[in-house]
């Protein structure tokens, strides 16, 4: 349950995405880290954490709780995944150091990364994997799942996109494991965290602004999944012009959070009324609709109304400092 003080509406025509869930593994090599593991591997399901494995404990340790629960199918399910990444990180420590030589480097710090899994829409069955290599935070190499061959954005990545292209029974194992095996990993992960990883959680939403002449924010934080439209609307229709969307983030709880701005220097008094602000989660089929009321707009100002009439409410500044996570990793400048 929660608590919703935007007097909400609710329509029944839900157009948000349909749920693509994700498998996938981070693998980062660095050297000349000082106090850092030379080898880490974090594995996430719908972003959420499964896995850990680091050169110092050289041990794959679960994240979940219910991640126990692959046991039961496999009890060396544990030690069969320490292994591969303990063979994994052989492999990356020898090909950090080719890099080095290859870029002509010799001391600094270097950093050689792989992201590789898989997504599955549970509503239409598509699947799409992703294999893709980084170094030093610049895109390195990336396999093409539909052509079985290697993309080579740099020159000094030609040498190992034809090296690997000669490796044509590795490509179609990577091939094979992107597109099946790695799913039904992913359909099990599912399984065994359904009480996680497939629960909904609506959010509360809240309008915020400034100053009376910013632009006005329709904040929703405490949703899950992630699959989400967040928009305003004119008259019942979509606006384009004088929004800004901000980008999905993370909350400390598991849930996520955001905001889109709208521009209200031009609208007339009057007029606002004819706005309002739509929360659309995927599976839900009631949408939160909050109108353009500035009654209910909180806001940090205390120099005088807020909006067109009422008195300034004096919140807490951190209102408008949305919480938010440190990514991961980075493979490149485009992502």
């Amino acid at each position: 349950m929660f608590i919703l003080k935007c007097k909400p509406e609710f329509l029944f025509v839900p157009l948000c995405p349909t749920v693509r869930h994700s498998l996938k593994y981070f693998y980062t090599a660095s050297s000349g880290v000082p106090n850092f593991p030379e080898f880490v591997v974090v594995g996430l399901v719908d972003d959420v954490q499964i896995v850990h494995y680091d050169s110092n404990t050289q041990r794959a340790e679960p994240k979940q709780d219910w991640m126990e629960k692959v046991t039961a199918d496999d009890p060396q399910y544990w030690e069969k995944e320490t292994q591969r990444f303990l063979g994994d990180q052989l492999v990356f420590k020898d090909s950090i150091e080719t890099l080095k030589k290859l870029f002509s480097q010799t001391g600094g710090v270097h950093t050689y990364q792989n992201m590789y899994g898989c997504e599955w829409d549970d509503e239409t069955g598509d699947t799409d994997g992703i294999n893709q290599f980084g170094y030093d935070g610049e895109d390195f190499i990336a396999f093409d799942l539909r052509t079985k061959t290697w993309i080579a954005p740099i020159p000094q990545a030609v040498i190992t996109k034809h090296k690997w292209e000669r490796e044509a029974g590795t490509n179609e194992r990577w091939k094979n494991y992107l597109t099946q095996e790695c799913i039904d990993w992913l359909k099990k992960y599912l399984d065994y965290g359904r009480s996680t990883l497939l629960r909904t959680e609506l959010p509360s939403v809240s309008l915020l602004q400034k100053t009376p002449s910013s632009p006005v924010t329709c904040h929703a934080s405490g949703f899950y999944p992630n699959k989400i439209m967040l928009f305003w609307m004119r008259d019942g229709e979509e606006l384009y012009e004088d929004v800004d969307h901000g980008e999905i983030l993370h909350n400390h709880d598991g849930t996520f959070q955001k905001s889109v701005e709208l521009d209200v220097s031009s609208v007339k008094p009057e007029d606002w009324g004819r706005y309002s602000c739509v929360f659309q989660l995927s599976g839900v089929n009631e949408d939160i609709v909050t109108k353009l009321d500035p009654d209910v707009i909180k806001t940090n100002w205390v120099g005088g109304a807020t909006g067109l009439k009422g008195a300034a409410l004096a919140l807490d500044e951190s209102v408008f400092l949305p919480d938010c996570v440190l990514e991961f990793v980075s493979l490149g400048k485009s992502r």
